[in-house]
């Protein structure tokens, strides 16, 4: 459902606009406190430091309640923004879908009962949850052996046509297709932990007792939809689990040291239809639930289909935390499927970023200088600039669900996972530290960070920081630079931080959520 753009934000979206445009270079527009002007250097000196020779950068510092640009640097260009694009998708989720949507599972059966047997078919049918658990296809398991039936005469049948059958995001690196950061999309699917990875499993890799033995391998959760073939021997060296092209087949080879700590590594399944649809055959058995006939794939359920079992999802304004602080690229996409079906009745990409695009424009955001191509920002197709996410930021915070969403963006040094998020370990030491919030976004030679920051004086700002096309390992710094920059300024303060003088930025180009086990 639509929720109309009140009329504050209408009144206020064109000024907003207008500033952006019109402020061609760094200044201190009308409106503005001319003591700040310090910092607009300081962005300047951090900009021009080595980590970004030959790069390219975007940056958008605003008033956050008047909307008055205090700086911007090439604010207009569109640049790859990495996992800054959840910004977009999670606004628009919930403004279109809402805060209290969820995802619902049914198992429904068609046919005639005759006491204990069903004489019909099984359907297990799937809206796009992307946190349901073995644990919870367990449960309609039991509901269903609950509701009497143990034999079932015809098939089991997964009802995935809530959305289409394109299963990764256009232009999707190859090379990714076994990480668990960009899994195939599904509206049936498994999640293997509460981190809520779903279209993974976990492989965990314990060494033997002596050199030259094989390591244990187990998966979680436990299936035969995944076959593990073990090259892998007790040993010096590295560690390799991959999934082969096409396959379920892991392949876990080279070494792990004896005595060593059970490595674990998070690896995407094909076909998380059949994934989600073998756990909860498995868990039927488990209730002593037989079914007769062949599983089978891709069927609607039948509209006179009998109810048996059913499981809602948290709702969408819960399900924000996992998707935002941990930068969860499948919540975004199943998101962006989600919006589709609800605003068109088609649950693809396509249907999903025209209604994105769609409401982003009413609230003020010039989604004609943007292209958006999947939820995430996995996509190297994706180009938004600074000024866009800044727009976004301001307009914001005139939404009834904006404490929601702003409670769901990661918070600079909180230690906790489910707080600091991909911030959890940045700017520590700093006045940023337990102030600033902020959407990370990493992929080779793009880097991303908008979001909140509250001044010295306790004036909000927000700022929007988009690096593409450099050679460095990380530029991380220089955007934690900026933001403990904007954190120090105020009144009669405009002294700038040296970028490695900020610790904590991570060294890597991907999120750090990413990288497992989780190392920030």
């Amino acid at each position: 459902m639509k929720r109309p753009l009140n009329r504050r934000a209408r009144a206020w979206s064109w000024p907003l606009v207008i500033g952006l445009v019109c402020t061609l270079t760094w200044s201190s527009p009308a409106g503005a406190d001319a003591s700040r002007a310090g910092f607009g250097e300081a962005v300047d000196r951090i900009l021009g430091d080595p980590l970004l020779k030959g790069g390219a950068a975007g940056v958008v510092v605003a008033d956050a309640d008047s909307g008055a640009v205090l700086y911007r640097h090439r604010a207009d260009d569109r640049l790859m923004p990495a996992s800054n694009t959840k910004l977009f998708t999670s606004a628009a989720a919930m403004g279109l879908l809402g805060p209290d949507h969820t995802f619902r599972t049914d198992v429904s059966a068609d046919g005639t009962r005759h006491g204990r047997t069903l004489r019909g078919d099984l359907y297990l049918r799937g809206t796009g949850d992307p946190t349901l658990l073995a644990k919870d296809y367990d449960r309609l398991a039991k509901d269903v052996a609950d509701a009497g039936i143990t034999r079932v005469t015809g098939r089991l049948i997964a009802d995935d046509t809530r959305f289409d059958a394109q299963r990764a995001g256009r232009s999707w690196a190859a090379d990714d297709e076994s990480s668990y950061y960009a899994a195939q999309i599904s509206p049936l699917t498994v999640a293997p932990d509460t981190d809520y990875d779903a279209g993974s499993v976990i492989v965990e890799v314990a060494p033997g007792a002596a050199k030259g033995e094989r390591p244990k391998v187990t998966v979680t959760p436990p299936t035969a939809y995944v076959r593990i073939d073990n090259r892998a021997t007790t040993g010096s060296g590295g560690l390799t689990v991959e999934r082969g092209h096409g396959t379920n087949t892991i392949t876990v080879s080279g070494a792990i040291a004896a005595g060593a700590q059970t490595a674990k590594e998070w690896v995407s399944v094909w076909e998380p239809t059949g994934y989600a649809t073998a756990v909860f055959a498995d868990a039927l058995k488990r209730h002593g639930v037989r079914v007769a006939g062949a599983t089978r794939l891709g069927e609607a359920t039948p509209q006179d289909a009998r109810p048996l079992a059913s499981h809602r999802s948290m709702p969408l304004k819960k399900l924000l935390i996992p998707f935002m602080k941990l930068s969860n690229n499948i919540h975004a996409e199943v998101l962006t499927k989600a919006i589709g079906y609800e605003t068109a009745g088609r649950g693809t990409w396509a249907a999903g970023l025209a209604a994105i695009s769609d409401y982003l424009k009413k609230q003020g955001v010039d989604t004609g200088a943007v292209r958006q191509v999947d939820g995430s920002g996995l996509s190297r197709m994706d180009n938004i600039a600074a000024g866009q996410f800044t727009e976004l930021l301001l307009a914001a915070r005139q939404q009834p669900w904006y404490a929601e969403w702003y409670a769901s963006l990661p918070v600079a040094c909180a230690p906790d996972r489910f707080v600091g998020g991909t911030l959890r370990s940045r700017m520590c030491g700093t006045p940023a530290a337990g102030n600033a919030r902020g959407k990370t976004g990493s992929l080779t030679g793009a880097s991303g960070l908008s979001g909140y920051v509250t001044d010295a004086d306790g004036r909000e700002l927000v700022y929007s920081i988009v690096l593409n096309n450099y050679l460095a390992p990380s530029v991380k710094s220089l955007e934690d630079a900026i933001v403990v920059t904007l954190a120090k300024s105020g009144e009669g303060r405009t002294e700038g931080v040296r970028p490695r003088a900020v610790r904590g930025a991570q060294q890597t180009d991907l999120e750090c959520s990413w990288v497992k086990p989780r190392r920030c």
